[in-house]
């Protein structure tokens, strides 16, 4: 983790070249840092650093992008799975061929971005005094609900899956809860546990339930929080909280499902919106921001590469009658996904189907029905896309696992359900340090008290 905050705050808080003078020109002295103390001074100066924290996690190598499209990667079968990898760029080749190594590029990126976005929200949490009394809670809410994000995304890519061995001995990334200058020798941080960066995510995104309001903007809220902690609590098959946190959102009465087309905004001549369903998303427009997913999935039509295409196998697993089957589209010859057809579209993080199938499995796994029953949630995900509904007979763990599959492809959940549930990847077994991204070359370089993963 090699950040350096001056630098950090400098371009979140847009403060450019200060200078500081006196009378002559020559006494003109340039810097191109500055402290702490004087960049951060007011209020305002508090809520654009926050905005630059929301800049961090949208970013393209984040939840603007690669986290969601590496979960396909990682977890296809080259040649014969959902997606074809059809792309030059070396980083993500061998994320799809899971010939992963020590120097990749998108392995680095993804760490340095996703440390440096911890920094932002450090930063913010260490000088919340500056906001207002009022406004408090809800920024501490937001740089936790950040910052939690980030650690749970960090430790499902770097570290064994919760399910694999003991999280209490198994290493996931290092944790870092204060703001950070630079590093030395004597500042350098080893890895946590895998089950210490769950208990910090869980920390952050608790407390941030808690502080967060029902309504936020398009900023995090009280449901986004709770969304998150339903993922959190899933992958380490603590299906209680998962179901109870999966409800809490079902239940606030902020969401709603939305027809199947407009659940994604396929609108190519329109920037993105949120809908009704949007529990989470990342703000894009034509003027700000960069829609990443849109450049791999996307073909030149709409402004993509066209790098990724989608199989005919995938394609297959829809019943006939299943509106989602319609949600892609022929580029002559290759088939794209229209869930990221708009350069300028929102990326979808967190909506309220997704919490209908969290507890769904976590209610039939325990045999209870918090909320409601697994059939009745499965049903409402298959009644909005025309599917015709499952029977008792018919719903299985394997059923509902199929249906999160079929509505959840292409949004960065795969390789995390595939490991969370043990399945294999082709020959791969779901515990394959293929399967697991390489602490960065330079990071332990820098770092000596950083271990490498197995198999690097």
């Amino acid at each position: 983790m090699k950040t350096t905050k001056s630098i950090l705050l400098a371009s979140a808080l847009s403060v450019g070249l200060w200078l500081t003078s006196c009378n002559r020109q020559l006494d003109i002295k340039p810097v191109n840092s500055v402290a702490t103390s004087q960049a951060l001074t007011t209020a305002d100066d508090l809520k654009a650093l926050l905005v630059g924290a929301y800049d961090g996690l949208g970013g393209v190598n984040l939840y603007g992008g690669s986290l969601l499209r590496d979960a396909e990667l990682l977890g296809t079968v080259p040649g014969t799975g959902d997606i074809l990898w059809t792309g030059t760029y070396v980083g993500p080749q061998q994320i799809y061929t899971k010939n992963i190594l020590v120097n990749n590029d998108q392995a680095d990126v993804t760490w340095t971005n996703g440390y440096r976005t911890i920094n932002i929200c450090n930063t913010v949490l260490a000088n919340l005094k500056l906001a207002t009394t009022a406004d408090q809670p809800r920024i501490e809410g937001e740089a936790k609900f950040i910052r939690g994000s980030v650690y749970f995304e960090l430790v499902r890519l770097y570290g064994r899956d919760w399910s694999d061995g003991d999280p209490n001995a198994n290493l996931g990334v290092p944790i870092v809860t204060t703001p950070t200058v630079d590093l030395n020798a004597n500042s350098n941080v080893p890895r946590s546990t895998v089950a210490a960066v769950y208990t910090q995510a869980l920390a952050d995104l608790t407390d941030a339930e808690a502080k967060l309001p029902l309504a936020n903007g398009f900023f995090a809220t009280k449901g986004a929080a709770g969304a998150q902690l339903s993922r959190v609590y899933l992958q380490k098959a603590d299906y209680t909280n998962a179901a109870n946190a999966a409800s809490r959102v079902i239940t606030s009465g902020r969401y709603q499902l939305v027809d199947i087309e407009s659940v994604f905004d396929t609108r190519e001549s329109q920037s993105g919106i949120n809908t009704a369903e949007t529990i989470f998303a990342v703000q894009l427009t034509d003027q700000d921001g960069t829609n990443d997913l849109n450049t791999f999935y996307g073909s030149s039509d709409v402004g993509g590469r066209g790098d990724i295409e989608v199989t005919e196998t995938f394609i297959n697993q829809f019943e006939p009658n299943d509106l989602r089957s319609q949600l892609f589209y022929d580029d002559g010859g290759p088939i794209r996904t229209l869930k990221y057809v708009n350069q300028y579209g929102n990326i979808q993080v967190l909506r309220l189907a997704e919490m209908y199938l969290t507890r769904a499995e976590a209610n039939f796994r325990m045999g209870t029905t918090v909320g409601d029953t697994p059939l009745n949630d499965i049903n409402v995900i298959r009644a909005r896309a025309g599917a015709t509904p499952l029977t008792t007979a018919q719903l299985t763990l394997a059923s509902i696992l199929k249906e999160r599959r079929l509505e959840l492809a292409f949004e960065g959940t795969y390789i995390h359900d595939l490991r969370r549930t043990k399945t294999n990847v082709g020959t791969l077994p779901y515990n394959s340090p293929k399967l697991i991204f390489p602490i960065p070359l330079r990071e332990i370089t820098t770092n000596p008290a950083l271990v490498q993963n197995a198999g690097y």
